[in-house]
């Protein structure tokens, strides 16, 4: 586990991975929105990996991770993957999932990292579009940005466990000790923050009405992150979640119960009903607040993942001119190539 005064240094290492590399430089690039991307590195697994056939993509010795892909994003969910990968001791058993309603940044994708081996789900924004409120945050309000309510039915059912990563984070520790989380038993596993103030995520309207916040009755709720989840995909389909989820997002629609997009819904459905996850795996709001975005500190403790989750994305405050310290921890995985011919790397 990297300890906290070691990541910069480590970071800036950005062409050693957990399972090595064969290769780089600026190759094939897809030009995207005027944005450019060199071609990663290739990492390769570790003697003690298992071997998995490259096209099997229902192996229970694979890592699979589901990720949506936005074009206001997609710089970030490179440097997400490159992450991911630099870090893993078995990179070439890490399988990708991504969720997008374009498929052609998919192919930009395969152009950075024409070895990965991932698949691309069509998610269809239609029915989600009439159950989305509107947010304190616009960017909350993107119709992909509640395309994790659905993963089941989006994914193979083959698959029986998923990890679901944002794309403004980035790992720097294997992977595979996150995905290896105990379940205990029930649907998902993240980080639980129990000191949060739970009551802000829900309006007055919701706790004055008994028969709505009696919801958390019986239940130790406490507010969690969706952006980094460990996922039972068997036990979600049995037990209905995504109906359940869609139930409060209509009820939502009838009476204003919530304000932040799509969290308060997982909230109602499973606070107080997941398996805990260490916070390292979770090092979140270094974005600052849905208004400003100002720059945060990390947490105390060791870091396993950095999440900059909030309005300031550090791709955006490093273009500014004005990034914020741990800006700089993220930079080294910036797959853009500059205009001018630069690279940022």
């Amino acid at each position: 586990m990297p300890k906290l005064h070691l990541l910069l240094p480590l970071l800036l290492l950005a062409s050693a991975g957990g399972g090595g590399s064969g290769r780089g430089g600026v190759s094939s690039v897809l030009a995207t929105d005027k944005q450019t991307f060199k071609e990663a590195p290739k990492f390769y697994n570790s003697p003690a990996c298992p071997p998995i056939p490259a096209d099997d993509f229902c192996s229970n010795q694979s890592i699979n991770i589901a990720m949506t892909l936005d074009l206001h994003y997609l710089r970030g969910s490179m440097a997400a993957i490159l992450s991911t990968l630099q870090h893993s001791s078995c990179p070439e058993n890490i399988r990708f999932h991504f969720i997008s309603s374009l498929p052609s940044l998919h192919k930009t994708i395969l152009l950075s990292f024409p070895y990965l081996r991932c698949q691309l789900h069509i998610f269809a924004p239609s029915p989600v579009q009439g159950l989305i409120s509107t947010s304190i945050r616009q960017a909350l309000d993107s119709p992909l940005n509640y395309a994790r309510n659905y993963l089941p039915t989006l994914l193979p059912t083959c698959l029986t466990k998923i990890l679901y990563l944002d794309s403004d984070l980035i790992l720097v520790d294997d992977v595979a000790d996150l995905a290896a989380t105990p379940l205990l038993g029930k649907p998902l596993a993240a980080p639980e923050y129990c000191n949060a103030n739970f009551t802000i995520y829900f309006t007055p309207t919701f706790w004055s009405n008994p028969s709505l916040s009696l919801t958390f009755a019986g239940r130790d709720a406490c507010y969690f992150n969706t952006g980094v989840m460990v996922i039972d995909l068997v036990r979600w389909r049995v037990g209905g979640y995504t109906r359940r989820i869609v139930e409060w997002m209509e009820l939502q629609k009838r009476m204003r119960i919530y304000e932040l997009g799509s969290l308060p819904p997982f909230l109602l459905v499973f606070a107080g009903e997941i398996a805990s996850v260490d916070h390292r795996w979770n090092q979140h709001g270094l974005g600052g607040d849905n208004y400003r975005g100002l720059c945060r500190d990390l947490h105390p403790g060791p870091v396993s993942l950095l999440h900059w989750s909030g309005k300031g994305k550090p791709w955006a405050r490093i273009d500014s001119g004005r990034p914020c310290p741990l800006d700089a921890l993220w930079a080294p995985y910036d797959l853009l190539v500059r205009e001018n011919g630069g690279i940022e790397s």
